[in-house]
């Protein structure tokens, strides 16, 4: 898998140190679904992953680095698992990679250990201003893997730029109400899941067809 480690103190070289970074990501996740961010200790990762605390802070500075470095993760995961999902689909049929984008988000969320409270960015209210640009981040790596799905409007193409803030504003909106829906059902309520995806296909419309 590849990985931008921009979170890392140090970018693991060989396959040993890269398999003990996975396994103190592993084991941050495991905690975070078991304590929560607040309760989430650095020694307490390394016991867990199995690793000298020294393993750990060589690639992470603080809990919140290991965090951030989990929500790349999880969004390079998520990248790969949306492309498998829109492979069968034809180009062009923007309804169906919706849904595609949509189920796989919520597979994660009821599936991946951590997921549940970091997706792609710090926990609220860890999260302060920059992360506002997690959405941004997302939305780009969105439109970049469903723009042969979404690339025809009304007038025959939809341009670089309009796809873009299409996508941003499908990402903030879904981002919203899914935040909703999961703190009223741990299992995510279907009822606002269902309208989530009405509003989705409802604005698609508006600049697809």
């Amino acid at each position: 898998m590849s990985h931008a480690h921009t979170n890392l103190r140090r970018v693991p070289v060989q396959q040993r140190s890269a398999d003990r970074l996975a396994r103190i990501l592993d084991a941050g996740a495991a905690l975070l679904d078991e304590t929560g961010y607040e309760q989430l200790s650095t020694r307490a990762v390394a016991d867990r992953a199995g690793v000298p605390i020294g393993s750990v802070y060589r690639f992470f500075p603080n809990k919140r680095a290991l965090v951030d470095a989990l929500a790349e993760r999880n969004l390079e995961v998520y990248a790969q698992r949306v492309v498998a999902r829109l492979e069968p689909i034809p180009e062009r049929e923007w309804r169906a990679a919706i849904d595609a984008v949509l189920d796989e988000y919520l597979a994660m969320k009821r599936s991946v250990p951590g997921f549940a409270l970091v997706d792609f960015g710090p926990p609220v209210p860890v999260a302060g201003p920059l992360d506002a640009d997690v959405n941004r981040l997302v939305a780009g790596r969105l439109a970049e893997l469903v723009s042969g799905h979404l690339g025809r409007g009304r007038d025959g193409a939809v341009s670089d730029a309009v796809l873009l803030r299409t996508v941003l504003v499908c990402v903030q909106a879904a981002d919203a109400l899914l935040q909703l829906a999961f703190r009223a059902d741990p299992a995510g309520d279907p009822d606002l899941i269902a309208e989530t995806r009405l509003l989705l296909q409802a604005y698609l419309a508006r600049v697809l067809e």
